[in-house]
């Protein structure tokens, strides 16, 4: 590992390449191959193209496109010009990612071709850069603005709804310090490879997945398209990484759709004898999958399966847990694969302090509150929100729900605010969902719940729309009731009449209420960015109960996923962006 000599971010390439010099640094998988030195060359010149341009000491330019080297050498050729990155998901809308850029009043954008047709609506007033162009040093050696470490690296944003946007103001200490800090939870070498499946504009990748290597002379290998079956085998055997971080979802879908449905097919597996025999051979055939060399597979942003880690357990399988938020940079705590403990994230990492604040007396559960050199500086351009995350004596409030065992580890209980954790670790805030739901001119009211199938939209018409319904159904019966009365040859054929009419009535309702729910379904996720696209939309009876204060009690509607934390930024980071971290984030 590097010794820093300002503890600033900037001065990584620099460092890094004097040190590990030839030995490659960042590749695509099956592709070109960089170099320390590479990076260090391609990052300087960015740094000086940007200065050129006349970008100046504490600049916000933004980064959005996918993995790549490029994408992480950009990232340090911002900060070398002393520019703050603001890195931007590819899963968010257009609209979204014009809110977050201009919100964050950036200077300039790096994009890559593929998400350039996102920014058709920006401004024209923002410079717009290539991210696969080399930019080249220029023939004059620049001076680059001095860097502090207290200075902004980069501002995060969770949300890209106008109103909701949460910009995570992180500095070079916020980040370095969290970086260095994860030696006491793994130490990486320079014959480390990683294989990076997360999205770089997430904490939780960045810090652990790409910070920590590039200080430690490690190589970095990303794909070139989502990590589908398909895609994530072939590379993991060409790879064959010793270093691995992922969300729950990954292994999960390993083990239910191939593991237990083997074991369980298995005789041997129902013998008390075979059975842990039989978990362990699973464990040495997983690892195999994954290449045969890993020795740290850390699961963040959101919890993992009970009976998924169990087995993990069992089977020997060097998974490691942490906890964290976007907001500190990203990990709270977290222990290596040597040290887990079922359903626990934990001690507290090395130099953060946590504490359980007004504790349940019966079951220790409170909110978890935290202080460190990792913790966020405040929301960008938002000083009420930020002072909500904080109590009066300084400490952060996670907006998690958690306790300690009598040995220090850290037990994740849930949420006590309305966040809902997405599968891949993607912070969803059900409050803006709903307010492009009650722009449905049928909607009264609306409520975003998490359940069995995923998210779920419960809606109230307005009353209007029900009377209509009501008025068709009640057109029905009277047509119903005039062929009732009617007397003739045959009132047994009348009475046939009679039921036909109220059922095509009823009938006719209930087509009305399926074909405008999957209307509003459509609509609304065509606004919303994939990861938080609901799934299903339900008609709600009556109006939703409230507090006195006209806010609804969403306590009472929704089934939550057993355990389901929550990891990233507070609204709560996924990994907000709540990060794991590895195991929450």
């Amino acid at each position: 590992m590097i010794t820093l000599k300002h503890f600033t971010l900037s001065e990584v390439p620099e460092l890094s390449a004097a040190k590990f010099s030839t030995r490659p640094a960042l590749s695509m998988v099956a592709g070109a191959v960089f170099s320390y030195r590479d990076f260090e060359r391609m990052s300087r010149g960015i740094a000086e193209f940007l200065v050129a341009q006349g970008i100046q000491k504490g600049d916000r330019v933004a980064l959005l496109a996918e993995n790549s080297p490029q994408w992480v050498m950009t990232w340090f050729g911002i900060v070398r010009a002393g520019a703050i990155v603001v890195p931007i998901l590819n899963d968010f809308i257009p609209s979204q990612i014009c809110n977050i850029i201009e919100h964050a009043e950036a200077r300039a954008v790096f994009v890559s071709d593929k998400l350039r047709v996102k920014l058709n609506e920006l401004p024209h007033s923002i410079a717009i850069y290539d991210l696969h162009e080399l930019h080249n040093p220029t023939a004059v050696p620049v001076n680059f603005p001095e860097v502090e470490p207290d200075d902004l690296a980069m501002i995060v944003y969770t949300s890209g709804t106008t109103g909701l946007s949460k910009g995570v103001m992180l500095t070079h200490r916020n980040i370095l310090s969290n970086a260095t800090a994860c030696k006491t939870i793994i130490a990486l070498h320079r014959t480390d490879r990683l294989l990076s499946i997360l999205p770089l504009a997430h904490t939780y990748e960045f810090t652990i997945g790409t910070v920590i290597p590039l200080i430690s002379g490690s190589h970095i290998h990303y794909l070139d398209r989502p990590p589908s079956a398909t895609v994530l085998v072939p590379a993991l055997q060409a790879v064959r990484p010793t270093i691995m971080l992922s969300v729950p979802l990954v292994i999960e879908k390993i083990y239910r759709s191939s593991i237990k449905p083997t074991l369980d097919g298995m005789k041997l597996y129902q013998s008390p004898l075979f059975k842990p025999l039989l978990i362990l051979f699973a464990g040495i055939k997983l690892k195999k999958t994954f290449g045969g060399r890993l020795r740290f597979f850390g699961v963040g942003g959101a919890p993992l399966a009970a009976d998924v880690e169990e087995f993990l357990k069992r089977a020997r399988f060097p998974y490691a847990i942490g906890y964290g938020l976007t907001e500190t940079a990203p990990l709270l705590a977290g222990c290596g694969p040597r040290t887990t403990h079922l359903r626990s994230t934990g001690p507290a990492l090395k130099g953060v302090q946590l504490r359980i604040a007004d504790p349940n007396p019966e079951t220790g559960e409170g909110e978890i509150q935290a202080q460190g050199p990792n913790i966020y500086k405040g929301y960008w351009r938002d000083e009420a929100r930020t002072r909500e995350t904080f109590t009066d004596d300084g400490w952060f409030r996670t907006g998690d729900l958690g306790y300690f065992d009598a040995k220090g580890r850290l037990f994740i209980r849930g949420r006590s605010k309305t966040m809902i954790l997405g599968a891949s670790g993607e912070n969803i805030y059900p409050e803006e969902i709903e307010s492009i739901l009650n722009q449905v001119p049928e909607i009264a009211e609306s409520l975003v719940v998490e359940d069995e199938e995923g998210l779920t939209a419960l809606v109230y018409l307005k009353s209007e729309v029900l009377e209509n319904l009501e008025a068709r159904i009640q057109d029905g019966i009277d047509a119903a009731g005039d062929l009732s009365s009617r007397v003739g040859q045959a009132i047994a054929n009348a009475e046939k009449s009679v039921a036909g009419t109220v059922s095509h009535a009823m009938s006719d309702a209930e087509k009305t209420i399926e074909h405008l729910l999957e209307r509003i379904r459509k609509e609304t996720n065509s606004k919303l960015a994939g990861f938080s696209r609901i799934q299903r939309v339900k008609m709600h009876s009556e109006p939703f109960e409230k507090t006195p204060t006209q806010k609804i009690k969403r306590f009472l509607y929704g089934k939550k996923k057993e355990g389901s934390v929550e990891q990233n930024t507070t609204d709560s980071s996924q990994p907000s962006s709540r990060t794991p971290q590895t195991g929450k984030s």
